[in-house]
Protein backbone atom coordinates (compact mmCIF):
# COMPACT_ATOMS: atom_id res chain seq x y z
CA UNK A 1 0.00 0.00 0.00
CA UNK A 2 1.62 3.12 -0.97
CA UNK A 3 2.91 5.76 1.95
CA UNK A 4 0.00 7.84 3.63
CA UNK A 5 -3.35 7.11 1.23
CA UNK A 6 -5.24 9.82 0.33
CA UNK A 7 -9.09 9.71 1.86
CA UNK A 8 -11.62 11.73 1.04
CA UNK A 9 -13.89 12.12 4.15
CA UNK A 10 -17.41 13.22 3.37
CA UNK A 11 -19.73 14.37 6.04
CA UNK A 12 -22.05 17.10 7.05
CA UNK A 13 -21.03 16.67 10.70
CA UNK A 14 -18.48 19.02 11.28
CA UNK A 15 -17.34 18.13 14.30
CA UNK A 16 -17.57 14.44 14.26
CA UNK A 17 -15.84 14.55 11.02
CA UNK A 18 -13.10 16.34 12.13
CA UNK A 19 -13.12 13.55 15.15
CA UNK A 20 -12.78 11.13 12.66
CA UNK A 21 -10.49 12.95 10.32
CA UNK A 22 -7.67 13.35 13.03
CA UNK A 23 -7.59 9.59 14.24
CA UNK A 24 -7.40 8.68 10.51
CA UNK A 25 -4.67 11.03 10.31
CA UNK A 26 -2.66 9.65 13.73
CA UNK A 27 -3.36 6.24 11.90
CA UNK A 28 -0.78 7.34 9.06
CA UNK A 29 -3.65 8.16 6.46
CA UNK A 30 -3.82 11.76 4.42
CA UNK A 31 -7.33 12.85 5.17
CA UNK A 32 -9.18 15.59 3.47
CA UNK A 33 -12.99 16.10 4.26
CA UNK A 34 -16.13 17.73 2.45
CA UNK A 35 -19.30 18.44 3.69
CA UNK A 36 -21.40 18.87 0.31
CA UNK A 37 -22.25 16.04 -1.64
CA UNK A 38 -22.56 17.97 -5.20
CA UNK A 39 -18.75 19.03 -4.68
CA UNK A 40 -17.61 15.76 -3.00
CA UNK A 41 -18.64 14.60 -6.98
CA UNK A 42 -16.38 16.99 -8.42
CA UNK A 43 -13.86 16.08 -5.55
CA UNK A 44 -13.92 12.80 -6.09
CA UNK A 45 -13.40 12.72 -9.98
CA UNK A 46 -10.73 15.44 -9.82
CA UNK A 47 -8.43 14.01 -6.72
CA UNK A 48 -9.15 10.69 -7.33
CA UNK A 49 -8.12 9.84 -3.26
CA UNK A 50 -7.39 6.03 -2.57
CA UNK A 51 -10.89 5.67 -0.77
CA UNK A 52 -13.71 7.80 0.16
CA UNK A 53 -16.03 7.27 3.32
CA UNK A 54 -19.27 8.75 2.06
CA UNK A 55 -22.34 9.75 4.18
CA UNK A 56 -25.42 8.95 2.86
CA UNK A 57 -27.25 11.67 3.81
CA UNK A 58 -25.87 15.29 2.79
CA UNK A 59 -26.78 18.29 1.32
CA UNK A 60 -26.36 19.23 -2.36
CA UNK A 61 -26.49 15.66 -3.56
CA UNK A 62 -27.08 12.50 -0.75
CA UNK A 63 -24.43 9.92 -0.56
CA UNK A 64 -26.56 7.27 -3.25
CA UNK A 65 -26.52 10.39 -5.96
CA UNK A 66 -22.83 11.26 -5.30
CA UNK A 67 -22.12 7.38 -5.72
CA UNK A 68 -24.29 6.59 -8.53
CA UNK A 69 -22.22 9.51 -10.55
CA UNK A 70 -18.44 9.21 -9.57
CA UNK A 71 -18.47 5.20 -9.70
CA UNK A 72 -18.19 5.32 -13.68
CA UNK A 73 -14.78 7.25 -13.72
CA UNK A 74 -13.59 6.34 -10.12
CA UNK A 75 -12.09 2.54 -9.14
CA UNK A 76 -11.06 3.06 -5.28
CA UNK A 77 -12.97 1.40 -2.72
CA UNK A 78 -16.07 3.43 -1.48
CA UNK A 79 -17.24 2.90 2.15
CA UNK A 80 -21.18 4.15 2.33
CA UNK A 81 -21.94 5.59 6.15
CA UNK A 82 -25.80 6.33 7.48
CA UNK A 83 -27.87 6.81 10.82
CA UNK A 84 -30.51 5.60 9.10
CA UNK A 85 -31.75 1.69 9.74
CA UNK A 86 -34.06 1.19 6.49
CA UNK A 87 -32.30 -1.98 4.42
CA UNK A 88 -33.59 0.04 1.24
CA UNK A 89 -30.59 2.58 1.53
CA UNK A 90 -28.31 0.14 2.52
CA UNK A 91 -28.76 -2.68 -0.65
CA UNK A 92 -29.08 0.68 -2.83
CA UNK A 93 -25.67 1.41 -1.76
CA UNK A 94 -24.62 -1.50 -2.80
CA UNK A 95 -25.97 -1.80 -6.39
CA UNK A 96 -24.68 1.43 -7.21
CA UNK A 97 -21.24 0.15 -6.44
CA UNK A 98 -20.38 1.23 -3.01
CA UNK A 99 -17.81 -1.68 -1.63
CA UNK A 100 -18.88 -1.32 2.32
CA UNK A 101 -21.26 -0.15 4.29
CA UNK A 102 -21.61 0.57 7.72
CA UNK A 103 -23.76 1.90 10.21
CA UNK A 104 -23.64 5.47 12.30
CA UNK A 105 -22.47 6.50 15.17
CA UNK A 106 -19.35 4.95 13.66
CA UNK A 107 -16.49 3.56 16.13
CA UNK A 108 -13.22 5.25 14.47
CA UNK A 109 -11.22 1.72 14.94
CA UNK A 110 -13.84 -0.22 13.25
CA UNK A 111 -13.67 2.64 10.25
CA UNK A 112 -10.19 1.69 10.03
CA UNK A 113 -10.13 -2.05 10.36
CA UNK A 114 -12.73 -1.70 7.58
CA UNK A 115 -9.81 0.94 5.57
CA UNK A 116 -7.13 -1.30 5.75
CA UNK A 117 -8.57 -4.75 4.70
CA UNK A 118 -10.51 -2.48 1.89
CA UNK A 119 -7.15 -0.86 0.79
CA UNK A 120 -5.56 -3.65 1.32
CA UNK A 121 -7.70 -6.20 -1.27
CA UNK A 122 -7.33 -3.60 -3.54
CA UNK A 123 -3.66 -3.40 -3.45
CA UNK A 124 -3.83 -6.98 -4.02
CA UNK A 125 -5.74 -6.99 -7.10
CA UNK A 126 -4.02 -4.82 -8.47
CA UNK A 127 -0.42 -6.58 -7.95
CA UNK A 128 -2.12 -9.58 -9.39
CA UNK A 129 -3.66 -7.67 -12.14
CA UNK A 130 -0.12 -6.33 -12.97
CA UNK A 131 1.37 -9.69 -14.16
CA UNK A 132 2.68 -10.74 -10.43
CA UNK A 133 2.64 -14.99 -10.83
CA UNK A 134 0.40 -16.27 -8.17
CA UNK A 135 -0.48 -20.03 -7.92
CA UNK A 136 -3.76 -21.52 -7.24
CA UNK A 137 -5.58 -18.56 -7.87
CA UNK A 138 -8.58 -20.12 -10.20
CA UNK A 139 -11.73 -22.40 -8.61
CA UNK A 140 -14.62 -23.99 -10.00
CA UNK A 141 -17.42 -24.70 -7.79
CA UNK A 142 -20.19 -26.39 -10.33
CA UNK A 143 -21.04 -24.13 -13.32
CA UNK A 144 -19.36 -20.88 -11.32
CA UNK A 145 -15.37 -20.00 -12.09
CA UNK A 146 -13.62 -17.64 -9.96
CA UNK A 147 -10.59 -16.43 -11.15
CA UNK A 148 -8.28 -14.29 -8.67
CA UNK A 149 -5.79 -13.42 -10.99
CA UNK A 150 -8.35 -12.35 -13.12
CA UNK A 151 -10.52 -10.90 -10.36
CA UNK A 152 -13.55 -11.94 -12.13
CA UNK A 153 -16.18 -14.73 -11.41
CA UNK A 154 -18.60 -16.13 -14.44
CA UNK A 155 -21.41 -18.62 -14.45
CA UNK A 156 -21.84 -21.10 -17.83
CA UNK A 157 -19.76 -18.70 -19.61
CA UNK A 158 -21.12 -15.57 -18.45
CA UNK A 159 -18.84 -12.74 -16.65
CA UNK A 160 -20.78 -11.98 -13.23
CA UNK A 161 -20.66 -8.07 -12.59
CA UNK A 162 -19.22 -8.32 -8.81
CA UNK A 163 -18.31 -5.82 -6.55
CA UNK A 164 -14.88 -6.12 -5.53
CA UNK A 165 -16.49 -6.80 -1.56
CA UNK A 166 -18.35 -9.52 -3.92
CA UNK A 167 -15.84 -11.16 -5.20
CA UNK A 168 -13.89 -11.27 -2.30
CA UNK A 169 -16.82 -12.47 -0.61
CA UNK A 170 -17.47 -15.54 -3.30
CA UNK A 171 -13.71 -16.68 -3.35
CA UNK A 172 -13.44 -17.23 0.50
CA UNK A 173 -16.84 -19.04 0.12
CA UNK A 174 -15.59 -20.93 -2.71
CA UNK A 175 -11.90 -21.89 -1.29
CA UNK A 176 -14.48 -23.68 1.93
CA UNK A 177 -17.03 -24.87 -0.85
CA UNK A 178 -18.96 -27.67 0.92
CA UNK A 179 -18.27 -26.58 4.16
CA UNK A 180 -19.95 -23.79 6.39
CA UNK A 181 -18.58 -20.59 7.52
CA UNK A 182 -19.85 -18.60 10.19
CA UNK A 183 -21.06 -14.92 9.65
CA UNK A 184 -18.00 -14.80 12.52
CA UNK A 185 -14.97 -16.26 11.11
CA UNK A 186 -16.46 -15.06 7.58
CA UNK A 187 -16.01 -11.25 9.18
CA UNK A 188 -12.83 -12.01 11.00
CA UNK A 189 -11.18 -13.53 7.69
CA UNK A 190 -12.59 -10.24 5.82
CA UNK A 191 -11.73 -7.77 7.66
CA UNK A 192 -10.02 -9.29 10.71
CA UNK A 193 -11.65 -7.59 13.33
CA UNK A 194 -13.80 -9.39 15.42
CA UNK A 195 -17.69 -9.61 14.72
CA UNK A 196 -19.55 -7.76 16.85
CA UNK A 197 -23.11 -9.54 16.31
CA UNK A 198 -24.69 -6.46 14.62
CA UNK A 199 -22.82 -5.42 11.51
CA UNK A 200 -25.28 -6.40 8.47
CA UNK A 201 -22.38 -6.04 5.96
CA UNK A 202 -21.70 -9.76 4.90
CA UNK A 203 -25.49 -10.55 4.93
CA UNK A 204 -26.22 -7.96 2.30
CA UNK A 205 -23.23 -9.07 0.14
CA UNK A 206 -24.81 -12.53 0.32
CA UNK A 207 -28.15 -11.40 -0.71
CA UNK A 208 -26.35 -8.70 -3.79
CA UNK A 209 -24.36 -11.75 -4.90
CA UNK A 210 -27.27 -14.18 -4.82
CA UNK A 211 -29.16 -11.88 -7.53
CA UNK A 212 -26.27 -11.80 -9.78
CA UNK A 213 -25.52 -15.26 -9.74
CA UNK A 214 -29.50 -16.45 -10.14
CA UNK A 215 -29.43 -17.71 -6.81
CA UNK A 216 -33.12 -17.62 -5.89
CA UNK A 217 -33.39 -15.63 -2.61
CA UNK A 218 -36.68 -17.41 -1.34
CA UNK A 219 -34.78 -20.86 -1.46
CA UNK A 220 -30.94 -20.53 -2.34
CA UNK A 221 -29.37 -23.66 -3.78
CA UNK A 222 -26.08 -22.07 -5.06
CA UNK A 223 -25.15 -20.65 -1.55
CA UNK A 224 -27.31 -21.87 1.18
CA UNK A 225 -27.81 -20.39 4.86
CA UNK A 226 -27.40 -22.73 7.39
CA UNK A 227 -29.85 -21.48 9.91
CA UNK A 228 -27.85 -20.59 13.45
CA UNK A 229 -24.39 -21.66 12.05
CA UNK A 230 -23.42 -19.38 8.65
CA UNK A 231 -23.36 -19.83 5.08
CA UNK A 232 -22.39 -22.35 2.88
CA UNK A 233 -21.16 -22.62 -1.24
CA UNK A 234 -22.67 -26.21 -2.35
CA UNK A 235 -20.28 -27.90 -3.96
CA UNK A 236 -22.56 -29.53 -6.36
Amino acid sequence: MPENPHLLLVDDDIKLTELVAAFLRDNGYLVQVEHRGDTAIDRILKEQPRLVVLDIMLPGADGLAVCRAVRPKYGGPIIMLTALNDDIDEVAGLELGADDYLGKPIKPRLLLAHIRALLRRFDEGEAEAGGKPVANRRLTVGDIVLDQGQRQASRQGVVLDLTTAEFDLLWLLGQHAGEVLSREEIHQRIFRVEYDGVDRTIDLRISRIRKKIGDDPRSPQIIKTVRGSGYLFAAR
